[in-house]
């Protein structure tokens, strides 16, 4: 890859390596910054993530118009591939069509469609609901027909495994790959057995999820990709080292009132302002108010 490849060219070559990326996940633009800062080739912005940065749980709640202003803050902030979270495409096909357009305008590397009923669910959640496999085609081929840059990656994904079960839920995304998608997302696959069905069964490359607590075991990036996974999502690592990080020093600070005895583990001053760049802002400042 050269300096001048794009993003999403950047990503495609990726899928195409032969290698498995992992893919952290991102719930603002500092953590987004981090993960570039870390050396990861490429982002994700996990819906689920973000609607709990919010304060809401992972049930569809945010609009269209606030997750893409995120995704275009984020995409501005760092210069790796961005992988965002489009949910059921916030309605039917017409809808997945605006949506497909708001998602281009960000400059967003990629984006994942699932085909549970909208609102949807976080998909290791109870109680989900999923369309039928003929009106996900239609918005696969929707989204693809409205996608401006074919360097766009649309990433199919099925939550059909604990309706249906594996198999159904493979044939749902070959359904969809066939409609036009360029990546395949088999969710929640229950053990480490059904992992490695997916990505022998899938016609383009598998995405695989990764997280603690959910109905997928974690397994390590050497099997995955020895499986044949191209890519990797780890949408809530961060935030949850976010959240115990945050518990901890308030606990500190509500005990002691101040943060004396655990100001080793924080991040420095320095290490703040690296985080955002500052020295850049410095240096533009220099350059263009030096003689104001």
């Amino acid at each position: 890859m050269t300096a001048h490849t794009s993003p999403r060219k950047k990503l495609r070559n990726l899928l195409a390596g032969g290698t498995y990326t992992i893919v952290p996940g991102s719930y603002d633009v500092l953590t987004a910054r981090l993960i570039e800062i870390a050396g990861f080739e490429a982002v994700y912005l996990t819906g689920g993530g973000y609607s709990r940065s919010n304060g809401y749980p992972d049930i569809g709640l945010l609009t269209m118009t606030e997750v893409t202003a995120w995704i275009s803050r984020v995409v501005e902030a760092v210069n790796i591939p961005v992988i965002a979270d489009m949910d059921a495409g916030y309605g039917n096909a017409l809808n997945v069509i605006r949506a497909v357009k708001e998602y281009e305008k960000t400059g967003v590397a990629a984006f994942h469609l699932e085909d549970q009923v909208s609102p949807k669910k976080c998909g290791h959640y109870e109680g989900k609901l999923v369309v039928s496999k003929e009106e996900m085609v239609g918005k696969i081929k929707a989204a693809v027909d409205a996608r401006r840059d074919a360097d766009m990656v649309i990433i199919a994904r099925s939550d059909s495994r604990a309706m249906e079960g594996l198999q159904a839920s493979i044939d749902r995304v070959n359904a969809y790959l066939e409609a036009g998608a360029d990546v395949g997302f088999v969710e929640a696959p229950q053990s480490a057995e059904e992992l490695a069905a997916i990505p022998k069964a899938l016609i383009k490359p598998a995405l695989a999820n990764i997280f603690e607590g959910g109905k997928t075991p974690p397994l390590p990036k050497k099997q995955l990709e020895d499986m044949g996974f191209r890519i990797g999502i780890y949408p809530s690592q961060t935030h949850r080292a976010a959240i115990a990080a945050a518990k901890r020093v308030l606990a500190v600070l509500k005990r002691d009132g101040d943060t004396a005895a655990i100001e080793g583990e924080l991040a420095t001053f320095n290490e703040r302002e690296e985080a955002v760049d500052s020295k850049r802002w410095r240096d533009l400042e220099s350059k263009y108010l030096k003689n104001v």
